[in-house]
């Protein structure tokens, strides 16, 4: 399930608490937001399945526009738009089976984001496509949730981890990072009146931007063959071994003086 943050004030934060504040304005604009990014990098992926981890947000709303044959969500929470539950770290799912997999948040309420990492390395298929959906540790809402502001407003989730940590751990799963994308803006503390105009200014500063989309794909490892092993033969020079060794043994003798006066005999001039 879904671990319960705590706040400084000391107030629950629990999965009700979370859902409605997705259904908030507010969320409901985070939630445009990602659909938005995810509609724009989702349909390079082709094949059979597309694997959302965690639950957010209403059912698949996510994945609308995979272009793959199937698009499924595994959750924790049974209410939350789940259609099948499994713990992230260990997905009852065959190696190599997916060929996209998307972590809305997923790292980010996971008490081991190593495992949810190295079980969607497992499960995605060559070459296959990993989207991870994360806050910003600088942006605007999280600076505003550490200072302990903004409670009501904005749900945060337990961990929060930098963009530069993420491709650390995936270069580790052998993952190349192809794109590394901040969006949204605005404010959400603000009063509803006032959020167009603060949204549209947050646009201007990126590192300030709430959210982040890092897409990778996964490298083929090359394979090497190991065949038999094969018994060094060494080439004679001259014929077969045996007369090769007769060869060399009569060429060393006849380089001496004494087979060189035989081999060379000096020629005598008759006297008149």
């Amino acid at each position: 399930m879904l671990p319960a943050p705590t706040r400084h004030s000391g107030r629950p934060f629990n999965r009700s608490t979370l859902e409605q504040w997705l259904r908030s304005p507010q969320g409901q604009r985070l939630i445009a937001q990602e659909q938005a990014e995810l509609h724009r990098v989702l349909p390079e992926v082709f094949g059979r399945h597309m694997l959302q981890i965690g639950s957010w947000g209403h059912g698949d709303e996510l994945l609308q526009s995979t272009e793959t044959l199937h698009r499924a969500v595994l959750g924790t929470v049974s209410d939350f738009g789940a259609q099948a539950l499994a713990a992230p770290e260990d997905l009852p799912i065959a190696s190599k089976s997916v060929d996209g997999v998307v972590l809305p948040h997923t790292l980010e309420f996971s008490s081991a984001p190593h495992n949810v990492l190295r079980e969607a390395a497992r499960v995605l298929s060559d070459r296959g496509r990993l989207f991870v959906i994360g806050f910003n540790p600088l942006g605007s809402w999280v600076l505003r949730q550490r200072m302990g502001l903004g409670y009501r407003a904005f749900p945060p989730p337990l961990r929060y981890y930098r963009i530069g940590r993420l491709q650390d751990w995936l270069e580790l799963l052998d993952f190349e990072i192809t794109e590394v994308r901040r969006f949204g803006s605005g404010f959400p503390w603000l009063a509803p009146r006032s959020q167009n105009q603060a949204w549209s200014l947050g646009t201007l500063v990126a590192p300030l931007a709430p959210s982040y989309l890092l897409v990778a794909k996964k490298r083929v490892l090359p394979v090497n063959w190991v065949g038999r092993p094969q018994r060094a033969q060494v080439r004679p020079l001259i014929g077969a071994v045996g007369a090769g060794a007769a060869t060399h043994s009569a060429a060393h003798s006849n380089n001496s003086p004494a087979a060189q006066s035989v081999a060379s005999p000096t020629l005598e001039t008759p006297s008149s």
